[in-house]
């Protein structure tokens, strides 16, 4: 399919019946490739804020406004989350897409709850909060919104310029040391990019959401998330020398993930776009997850084991540090938290 990420659309692991399309030999015949519609389905939330025990991922609370994500990243790790709705991790996964349009009033009522304890929120930990959708649908930008009338420590993970449209909340977020953001950049090659987020913002409008993050005041972490071995590594020191440039402060990385069908789904993208290092990228794949295409160990499931996955840490380090991309941000700040006066209501002579 033109402009989408996966190569197949296999039904999901929980369906009873299995299908999956499959070359009849009269593709190449057909006047026009066939063309793949998205799809915006509204999904009834009951709550909106997610919680984890994860020792791995850095927060305990976060929000999705999202289900499926049309960038439709190969490497995505939330593909096989697409399942439980009885779809395809797949090219449903970056065609049928789901919103939460109750999501800053979901918020609002639980932030106003007496018993609420603010805790730092992350939003977007699964799906982008602002792919191609997030343009008209504003699901994000609301959800920001309450954080900031709260005054509730966030951050944001993205890959999409749109970011930028954000930066009257997000500037007062940070100017109240309540917020900071995390910028995917995968790698500088606008080819590759195309082709392994197909439906991304380019390696230089991220670069430039950066720069206009930074001079309104917003802290910036690059994440060079997926590194993949024998495909995008070399590029490491270079995507982190571009964002310190473009004044980040910040930088992680996570090595390539392929649990469940994301496996798959990768190896057909790479024989399909990238035949002459599929084998190579596999064979270092494995080498760093004890010969297996994905181990899930806890602790090392971020980065791999092995000598591969240690010069990998190696070299993020020295580059982090080169590129002054090493400095200390501490805690966003949950003492300014505080419930807006409703218009009209009594006014709480007990709590800020």
């Amino acid at each position: 399919m033109r402009g989408r990420g996966a190569r197949s659309n296999a039904t999901g692991r929980f369906e009873g019946q299995q299908r999956e399309a499959f070359d009849d030999g009269w593709t190449l015949d057909d006047p026009e490739p066939e063309k793949l519609e998205t799809t915006v389905q509204a999904e009834k939330a009951k709550v909106i804020i997610s919680r984890n025990d994860s020792p791995d991922v850095g927060f305990s609370s976060s929000i999705n406004p999202y289900r499926g994500c049309e960038h439709g990243c190969i490497y995505c790790y939330a593909r096989p989350a697409h399942a439980y709705m009885g779809l395809s991790p797949g090219l449903d996964f970056e065609s049928k897409l789901f919103f939460k349009p109750e999501a800053a009033r979901l918020l609002e009522k639980e932030l106003s709850k007496a018993s609420y304890r603010p805790e730092f929120i992350h939003i977007g930990g699964n799906t982008d909060p602002y792919q191609p959708q997030e343009r008209k649908l504003r699901i994000t930008r609301g959800v920001i919104e309450v954080l900031t009338a709260f005054r509730h420590p966030f951050s944001v993970i993205t890959k999409s310029a749109l970011i930028v449209r954000d930066l009257d909340l997000l500037a007062e977020a940070a100017r109240l040391q309540l917020t900071r953001v995390a910028m995917s950049v995968t790698t500088l090659d606008r080819k590759l990019a195309r082709s392994m987020e197909p439906r991304a913002a380019t390696p230089e409008k991220r670069i430039d959401a950066i720069r206009q993050l930074t001079r309104a005041g917003v802290p910036v972490t690059v994440m060079f998330a997926p590194c993949i071995p024998g495909l995008n590594d070399h590029e490491m020191e270079a995507v982190l020398e571009r964002a310190a440039g473009a004044g980040a402060s910040g930088a992680g990385y996570v090595a390539l993930r392929l649990p469940r069908e994301i496996k798959d789904l990768f190896r057909e993208w790479l024989e399909s776009d990238h035949p002459d290092r599929a084998r190579r990228v596999m064979s270092l794949v494995r080498q760093m997850r004890g010969g297996k295409d994905y181990d899930d160990t806890w602790g090392s499931r971020m980065r791999g084991q092995g000598p591969i996955a240690d010069l990998m840490a190696t070299r993020f380090a020295a580059a982090k540090k080169r590129y002054g991309l090493d400095q200390s941000w501490g805690s966003l700040s949950t003492a300014r938290f505080r419930v807006p006066p409703k218009p009209g209501g009594q006014i709480d002579l007990f709590r800020e």
